[in-house]
């Protein structure tokens, strides 16, 4: 029986690497400024103790080297500090561009996933080794947060809100998925497994059954957008003379300009926040004449409107 205790989790991606590195960076300068500190009291302590009561102390000298070194050594080390946490970040928040885009939706207490294809999972997320993995993920009740431990990345789950999360699979494998935001009683139980494949085992699995968890295929994503844009949205955004809102179909990623003056990116959080709240950034030249979507679209719906505004913008 194998009792070997772990100090941390294992290690799926360079980016792991890099985070255990830096990790091992600032505990190795709190240890070492830590001991060399209490140390310098100890001795101090000692070493300048007064022996009589009437003894006075000889006067200091002054120590500008001392001074200099105590400013530039600390300031070098911090800003390594910076820098090399600064990288990880935006390494972290930008995804490549040709990352698999992947939906995933939080509810109490799971993780729902839907694949490019339509495929869809529950607590499980299967993808395919050596391809970018792109999480575009929204909650359907409170703050979840989708914690990959085995990658080190972890990103809020947010209701009302699109936030994402990319992560490369570079051994094939199964890892955890936890929600590291406490969302209810049954919390601890809201995990899943991550089953990282052979690309051709991934594609066989999106056109088989796949694990046990897997649910029913749904419609392709972009399609069954298509075809709720068509139902709900084209009368007033079909771009023809007339029409009460603005043409949106191929706008998806520009700057949009609103009546206050100001301009915002039409990106997923604006998509979704417009469908929920249409008077909220009224497009310029047209009238607050939308209305909400609140109760008659469900996240997936408004999820699945978005790829098809995606799709039409490529």
């Amino acid at each position: 029986m194998n009792t070997a205790v772990k100090t941390s989790p294992d290690v799926a991606s360079d980016y792991a690497q890099s985070v255990d590195a830096l990790y091992a960076y600032l505990l190795g300068v709190s240890v070492f400024f830590t001991v060399a500190i209490v140390a310098v009291i100890i001795f101090f302590t000692i070493r300048y103790q007064r022996r009589k009561a009437d003894e006075v102390p000889e006067p200091t000298k002054d120590g500008k080297l001392l001074e200099i070194l105590g400013s530039v050594i600390p300031f070098i080390l911090v800003m390594i500090m910076f820098f090399w946490g600064a990288k990880l970040y935006f390494d972290a928040r930008l995804p490549p561009k040709d990352a698999i885009e992947i939906l995933v939706t939080g509810k109490q207490w799971m993780w729902k996933v839907q694949h490019p294809n339509g495929k869809r999972e529950i607590n499980d997320l299967h993808v395919p080794v050596g391809t970018p993995i792109k999480l575009t993920m929204t909650s359907e009740d409170v703050i979840h947060s989708y914690f990959l431990p085995s990658f080190r990345k972890k990103m809020d789950v947010l209701p009302g809100k699109y936030t994402q999360l990319w992560f490369l699979p570079e051994e094939e494998g199964e890892h955890h998925i936890f929600c590291a935001e406490y969302c209810g009683t049954e919390h601890s139980l809201m995990i899943g497994k991550l089953h990282i494949v052979s690309p051709e085992a991934y594609e066989a699995w999106l056109s088989t059954g796949g694990a046990v968890s897997t649910v029913a295929a749904g419609d392709d994503p972009v399609l069954a957008g298509k075809t709720l844009f068509e139902a709900n949205c084209t009368v007033c955004h079909s771009g023809m003379p007339g029409a009460i809102g603005p043409n949106i179909l191929g706008a998806f990623g520009t700057e949009r300009q609103l009546e206050s003056g100001e301009s915002i990116l039409m990106d997923e959080n604006y998509v979704k926040n417009s469908m929920l709240n249409p008077n909220e950034h009224i497009a310029k030249g047209y009238p607050a004449a939308m209305t909400s979507f609140k109760g008659t679209l469900n996240n997936t719906q408004m999820g699945q409107i978005i790829q098809y505004l995606k799709s039409a913008a490529e």
